[in-house]
């Protein structure tokens, strides 16, 4: 089985985090659902055993996780709620891959 490069891994998940937040426009103004299924698997995550690879993952993810709560929160537009709820997705695809690495 081959091990593939971290940024591959990276380009996946977050090509399939674009995928699911593109999918449906029914979801719309569902913030704090997407950031808070973001938080709890962030949180699994952490509790597994850490790699380099999904150490450097879970970083990324708690990073647009803030980012996420930040665009929430001083949201204006609806755009700013799609900005949102994309990077929840985004972090939910990070820490994702994250606990498929550490399998």
């Amino acid at each position: 089985m081959e091990v593939l490069p971290a940024m591959k891994i990276t380009a996946l998940a977050l090509a399939g985090a674009l995928l699911l937040a593109s999918a449906s426009t029914s979801l719309a103004y569902n913030c704090p659902v997407q950031i808070k299924l973001a938080e709890d698997m962030i949180a699994r995550a952490e509790k597994g055993k850490m790699t380099a690879e999904s150490k450097t993952l879970l970083e990324d993810a708690r990073k647009l996780l803030g980012e996420a709560r930040a665009h929430h929160e001083g949201a204006k537009a609806k755009k700013d709620h799609d900005d949102a709820i994309r990077k929840a997705k985004l972090a939910q695809g990070l820490a994702d891959e994250a606990m498929k690495l550490q399998q």
